[in-house]
């Protein structure tokens, strides 16, 4: 059995010419002798309605490392700071935030959302280095050299 005018592709029932291919498909149109012969049906870009949707992959998540690395980032400022004489007040404000950002990056470490955890606790203890002990021992310093006098 063979037809004369076959469908789209070369199968199936013939078609009368002009008549748009059945199932939704887009009738191929192109003027005589422009671009590229005839190439059948195109397919719809989605399912139709009614149709599950296939499953697919999720991008993973990026891991949001960027708590950890700021408290690591104010802890070593902060450290530095208070290191020296006159910028001791911003090294203890820079500490304390040092604590805060260390403690929630490692909260994120510790629960998988990041990956720099031992960046967070780094930042956690210089934060606490910047504010309590560089500054304890400044006063102590300070006082000593005062009952010297």
């Amino acid at each position: 059995m063979s037809y004369s005018n076959p469908g789209p592709g070369g199968y199936g029932p013939p078609q009368q010419p002009g008549q748009p291919p059945a199932g939704g498909y887009a009738y191929p149109q192109s003027a005589p002798g422009y671009g590229y012969p005839n190439q059948g049906a195109s397919y719809p870009a989605a399912p139709p309605v009614g149709y599950p949707q296939a499953p697919g992959y999720a991008m993973p998540m990026q891991p949001s490392n960027g708590m950890g690395t700021t408290g690591l980032v104010l802890g070593i400022i902060g450290v530095v700071c208070s290191l020296t004489f006159f910028l001791w007040f911003f090294g203890v404000i820079l500490g304390i935030l040092g604590i805060i950002f260390g403690a929630v990056g490692r909260g994120k470490a510790t629960r998988g959302e990041a990956t720099n955890k031992g960046a967070a606790t780094a930042g956690l203890v210089l934060g606490i280095t910047a504010t309590v002990i560089l500054p304890l021992l400044g006063f102590l310093a300070f006082a000593s050299l005062m009952s010297v006098a």
